[in-house]
C-alpha cells in the first residue's frame, strides 16, 4: 500500500528492472544500493547509535495515520506489533537504536515522498520505490515485494471477474498517489475513470456503499480488509509484477541523506540473517494463493 501517470509507469518499470533483476517470488528481495553520496568513510558515518540523525541519540521513524493493519497493530506504531512496525524496530536495532531510542511522529503518505526537507530519519509506509520518487527522495533497499490486488463484494458483477478485461468495464477505486491507483490506469485501463480518495478508508466506505465495483489496494491490505473489516467481500485475484520484477516497498529518507547507505546496510543485513523473511511469515503469511488475473 503508489504513484502517477504512464510515463511514471514505464520509469517505474525500467528503473526496478535494472534494479531488481535478481528478486523471484513474494519474498523480500534486494533492491539496489541508493546513489547518495556520504561525506567520509561510510563505515565512519554508520557507526552503530552515533549517526547524523534528527535529534541526536535517537532515531525518528514516521508513518502515516491511521497506521492499517496487517503493516501495523491497533494503529500504535510504537507497540512493534505488524510488519513495518517490527521491520523499523529491527532496522532501528541494526542501526545501533533501541526501542527507547526511537521516536515515531506522523506524516501523510503523499507528504513523505514529495519534494521538502524531511523531519524524520526515515519514513515506512508501504511507499513503493520508483525512479521518479528518487528525484525528489531517497530509498533505502526493498524491505518487501507486493502485489496489488482487487477487492469486490460478495455476489457483485466485479467478483465475478476472471481476467483484466473482466474489470474494464467496471468502476474502480483507490487512494490517490498510490501504485494501486496507476494498476488501474495503466493496466486495467478502464472504460470509466476511476474513483480516487485520500485514505484506504474512504476507498472501503465506497466499496461497502456500492460507490464502486471494486477496489485495489497491495495483497496482504486486500487479506486483511476482507479478513476483518469488509468480511461480506472477496479478493477477486492480484496482478503480476509490471516489468517481470517485483514492486518494493523502501523506507523513505531525505534526498542525499548521510543515512541512506546506513539504512541499505541495516535492510540488507535483515535479509541475509532471515529476519524480514521471518517477520514476513509472521505478520503477512496469509497474503498468499490468490487468483492471478490476466
Amino acid at each position: 500500500m503508489h504513484l502517477a501517470p504512464r510515463t511514471v509507469r514505464r520509469a517505474v518499470a525500467a528503473a526496478t528492472l535494472a534494479l531488481l533483476a535478481t528478486a523471484v517470488g513474494c519474498a523480500p528481495q534486494p533492491e539496489a544500493k541508493s546513489s547518495a553520496t556520504t561525506p567520509g568513510s561510510a563505515a565512519a558515518s554508520c557507526a552503530k547509535g552515533k549517526q547524523a540523525t534528527k535529534t541526536s541519540g535517537k532515531l525518528t521513524i514516521a508513518t502515516d495515520e491511521p497506521a492499517y493493519e496487517p503493516w501495523f497493530k491497533d494503529d500504535k506504531p510504537a507497540n512493534g506489533k505488524g510488519f513495518e512496525s517490527a521491520v523499523a524496530y529491527a532496522v532501528a536495532e541494526q542501526l545501533g537504536y533501541g526501542k527507547d531510542k526511537v521516536v515515531w511522529q506522523s506524516v501523510p503518505f503523499n507528504k513523505a515522498f514529495a519534494p521538502g526537507v524531511k523531519t524524520f530519519d526515515f519514513d515506512i509506509n508501504q511507499v513503493s520505490i520508483s525512479a521518479e520518487r528518487k528525484k525528489a527522495v531517497d530509498f533505502s533497499s526493498g524491505y518487501y515485494d507486493v502485489r496489488q490486488a482487487v477487492i469486490a463484494l460478495k455476489g457483485g458483477k466485479a467478483a465475478k471477474a476472471k481476467s483484466i478485461a473482466d474489470l474494464r468495464g467496471l468502476k474502480l477505486g483507490a487512494q490517490v498517489g498510490t501504485t494501486s491507483l496507476d494498476y488501474i490506469t495503466d493496466v486495467v485501463k478502464p472504460k470509466q475513470d476511476p474513483a480516487v480518495y485520500a485514505k484506504n478508508d474512504q476507498a472501503k466506505s465506497a466499496l461497502k456503499n456500492g460507490q464502486v465495483d471494486a477496489v485495489v489496494t497491495d495483497l496482504p491490505t486486500a487479506f486483511y480488509i476482507t479478513s476483518a473489516e469488509v468480511t461480506n467481500a472477496k479478493i477477486v485475484g492480484q496482478f503480476e509484477n509490471q516489468g517481470g520484477t517485483p514492486e518494493q516497498f523502501g523506507l523513505v529518507l531525505d534526498k542525499g541523506s548521510a543515512l541512506t547507505p546506513c539504512v541499505s546496510g541495516a535492510v540488507d543485513a535483515l535479509r541475509k540473517d532471515g529476519t524480514l523473511a521471518r517477520l514476513d511469515q509472521q505478520w503477512l503469511s496469509d497474503a498468499v494463493g490468490a487468483p492471478v488475473l490476466k
